[in-house]
């Protein structure tokens, strides 16, 4: 074999072999039952809705009946489980429900769920000043997670938050992807 043609079949080699372990490395991503996600993004995750109109379904389609509807833009919900176009979401009350991809963001948000103000302080410690306080059900954008502190923004306001006392920062799922789409809980 010629030299040339050799180092273009090495090329080759290696070129495949990349694309391989991107492909896999995409199909890694795994719904709570262990199949793949169709849309490569990891279950569970965190999205906003992007509307004040949310319809959420009983089920993953338009011919579902329509079990309730959101009013709030920016509201944090947990993808449990997802089909290629519709999204199974846990929301603040732990209501499960299902609504199009195309009504979800990836734009993340928290939502201060307690009765009671929590403090934006402007470090991640209780002892630094605080710089804010964040409204019972008020919700703000959020940036990164660190030691248990999450940084959000409010306009020109950036400050941390406890991770523990707002909900859309959670690293486990919340509600059971295989629950049947309804309100609360129990459900």
């Amino acid at each position: 074999m010629p030299r040339n043609a050799l180092l273009r079949f090495r090329r080759l080699v290696v070129v495949t072999a990349v694309l391989g372990c991107a492909v896999m490395a995409g199909a890694a991503q795994t719904m709570p039952d262990g199949r793949p996600t169709p849309s490569g993004q990891p279950v569970p995750r965190w999205l906003s809705l992007k509307s004040s109109e949310v319809r959420a379904r009983f089920g993953p389609g338009l011919d579902y009946r329509v079990l309730w509807e959101y009013r709030t833009a920016g509201l944090p919900v947990q993808v449990v489980a997802e089909t290629r176009e519709w999204r199974k979401i846990c929301d603040a009350e732990g209501s499960v429900a299902w609504v199009h991809r195309s009504v979800v963001s990836s734009r993340r948000h928290v939502m201060n769920t307690s009765g009671q103000e929590l403090p934006v302080r402007a470090r991640r410690t209780d002892a630094s000043a605080v710089r804010a306080r964040l409204s019972p059900h008020a919700i703000v954008s959020i940036g990164d997670c660190e030691e248990g502190w999450c940084e959000v923004r409010a306009r020109r306001l950036r400050g941390w938050v406890r991770q523990t006392e707002v909900f859309g920062a959670q690293s486990r799922a919340l509600c059971n992807a295989a629950r049947p789409a309804g309100r609360g809980r129990t459900a």
